[in-house]
């Protein structure tokens, strides 16, 4: 972890805090700034994070406070841990009262190590609580399941608090909540008879949100789906997860149309067709572009003519920089 000497934050943040609370949170911004936003986001969530910080950075001078808070990612996971740069957007996020940025200042020690502490006090869990609170009991579903997250950080952590207002948001809608949810009854050994059991407890999450539109679900529907023995389903959902820009769903169709019949391809309800299988990994390496896309094209390549491989390189184009873009959706507030 670094953190810089508790003058150098002062002095950066001295003009900082007045510029942070001149700009409105919902700032609107203009269409050049919006689509300088959006390329940055896509960028991050390919995982290009270091391509994204122009395109964000333009967004988070104009006021954008989830710009703010994703340039506070981008710098935090580069550098392993918090940085000046991290901190001073964290911080002027927090300003604008993002929970989450208030929940990393605390991880990076920013209170207790630089002198970056709340407006009134030095506890910034319990001002991410106090602000967030009061929205979730108004019914805002975003409130509710920051409120999540924020009932393990405070002083006294209360997990049955925390459960009750992920519940809430699922509840109220918030896709990301629902599939959270489906997470934790997967994961959650101890607490079914069986695997059966504990994979139909995380369907029922899983299909909710994969009905909400929410395409992580879609795959991880698929996934549940296919080990309960629903393969004809999984193919389904699967297919709509790659179709929502989900990369590894787009990886399962693509592996799918090369090889249906090898072992452990149940799921793969679908006719052999390796020229589209090709086209397909051709076009997300092209997209997004990385060691695991290379390494499928390696892994692939060998089970494909090169009359397929040439004809997979025609229909390239079909499957190129589709609407959604590819993404491996990470958590806002993730590891």
């Amino acid at each position: 972890m670094l953190l810089p000497k508790r003058s150098t934050i002062l002095a950066t943040l001295a003009g900082l805090t007045l510029t942070a609370f001149m700009l409105p949170s919902a700032w609107a911004l203009d269409e050049e700034t919006q689509a300088a936003k959006e390329e940055g986001m896509r960028l991050y969530n390919a995982h290009q994070r270091s391509l994204s910080t122009p395109y964000l950075e333009k967004a988070a001078e104009a006021g954008d406070v989830e710009a703010m808070y994703y340039l506070g990612e981008v710098n935090r996971l580069r550098h392993m841990g918090m940085s000046q740069a991290a901190l001073d957007w964290y911080y002027q996020a927090a300003q604008h009262g993002d929970p989450h940025a208030m929940l990393r200042l605390f991880d990076g020690g920013a209170c207790k190590l630089g002198d970056v502490c709340p407006e009134n006090g030095d506890d910034w869990p319990q001002a991410a609580l106090e602000l967030t609170l009061p929205k979730a009991e108004a019914g805002d579903p975003e409130a509710m399941a920051a409120l999540y997250d924020i009932y393990y950080y405070v002083k006294d952590p209360d997990e049955d608090e925390a459960m009750k207002w992920l519940r809430r948001a699922a509840e109220a809608g918030h896709v990301e909540s629902m599939h959270l949810l489906g997470e934790i009854a997967r994961n959650d050994e101890e607490g079914y008879a069986n695997d059966t059991e504990r994979l139909e407890a995380a369907e029922v999450w899983f299909r909710k949100a994969a009905e909400g539109g929410y395409a992580p679900s879609m795959n991880d529907l698929a996934v549940v789906l296919s080990h309960l023995g629903h393969h004809e389903e999984a193919w389904e959902w699967m297919s709509k997860a790659s179709e929502a820009g989900h990369i590894n769903g787009r990886q399962w169709q693509a592996s799918c149309y090369i090889e249906p019949e090898a072992a452990g391809r149940e799921m793969c309800q679908t006719q052999k067709d390796p020229a589209k299988g090709w086209a397909i990994m051709l076009a997300r390496n092209e997209e997004v572009p990385g060691t695991s896309s290379e390494r499928a094209l390696r892994v692939y390549r060998d089970s494909i003519t090169p009359e397929q491989r040439e004809e997979g390189e025609r229909l390239m184009e079909e499957w190129l920089n589709r609407e959604p873009p590819l993404s491996y959706f990470p958590e806002k507030f993730g590891p």
